[in-house]
């Protein structure tokens, strides 16, 4: 089967693009990282007046994929997978266009991604979505991602938890390839400028497979996440999911040996992806888990 995007699909992903790469996204994450919320929220009003916040239930799979590979590759910070992918199928009957939200899904989730600057908490316990209580912070490998213990407490009116799960596990999966794209164009210009012996790095043929390896990864990844995205079953959904994140941890680990010793600065932006990626991996169900329901999914199918 080819996959394409329609000229509407490849308009709004392009818009996206223009508005991200105009605007100092690295800025906006470093900022968030150190709390101070102003520049993301700037942008996050920019986004949902595109419409990103709508997409889950206003669009299709497709056109979430498009908006959360672009806001992987402009390592864009915010709740953005629990307001513009769970929650809105989560809660049908809810308007969450136009505000931030975001929800603990244990054990997949424990934490709450940015409770600290969003207007709602939510938390699934007991198969049942329910309103939550912020309590302790905690440590994440990726400063920008701020999490939170919540306690859970009245239960909601909500819709299909499975089907939003797979949805944020998916937009996961496009933002882990977004993420692992943006590492590779930073490493192959990194190479092309970067000099040895008196020869650019990425003339070495070892370089150049080692990036070649990257390349491949990505280029399977992608249409398991679109293939997800256009039928977007459970089993789809895992492939995806697992593929992107291995593609992105081997973007990762090959930027940052090609990086050298910079590549584990904080201060190189390209730090802002590599820890992303770290911290995306195992949120909406680490590799293991989509292996196992990959696994039983096609035994049950035989």
């Amino acid at each position: 089967m080819r996959f394409e995007l329609t000229a509407e699909q490849t308009g709004f992903a392009r818009s996206l693009e223009d508005l991200l790469t105009r605007t100092d996204t690295a800025g906006a994450n470093r900022s968030w990282s150190d709390g101070d919320h102003r520049p993301g929220l700037a942008l996050w009003s920019r986004l949902a007046g595109l419409g990103v916040t709508s997409l889950a239930t206003e669009a299709t799979p497709v056109e979430v994929c498009v908006a959360f590979e672009a806001l992987g590759r402009h390592a864009v910070p915010g709740p953005w997978i629990e307001s513009a992918a769970f929650l809105p199928v989560a809660l049908p009957d809810v308007d969450l266009s136009g505000s931030m939200a975001t929800v603990a899904v244990p054990p997949h989730v424990p934490f709450a991604t940015d409770a600290d600057v969003v207007n709602q908490v939510y938390a699934v316990a007991d198969a049942r979505l329910r309103r939550a209580t912020v309590q302790e912070q905690q440590g994440s490998v990726d400063r920008s991602r701020h999490l939170f213990e919540v306690a859970a407490g009245d239960p909601v009116e909500h819709g299909d938890l499975t089907a939003a799960f797979d949805l944020a596990a998916l937009a996961t999966a496009a933002e882990l390839l977004g993420a692992g794209e943006r590492v590779l164009e930073n490493s192959v210009a990194h190479v092309k400028q970067r000099s040895q012996f008196g020869r650019a790095i990425g003339s070495y043929q070892a370089i150049k497979h080692q990036l070649a390896d990257v390349r491949i990864a990505l280029d399977f990844a992608r249409p398991l996440v679109h293939g997800a995205a256009v039928n977007p079953k459970p089993r789809a959904v895992s492939a995806a999911k697992v593929q992107a994140a291995e593609a992105a941890n081997r973007a990762a680990r090959v930027g940052l040996q090609v990086h050298g010793a910079i590549g584990y600065t904080a201060e190189l932006d390209l730090s802002l992806w590599l820890l992303r990626i770290r911290a995306l991996i195992p949120a909406w169900g680490t590799p293991a888990h989509h292996r196992e329901r990959l696994l039983a999914d096609l035994l049950e199918t035989r």
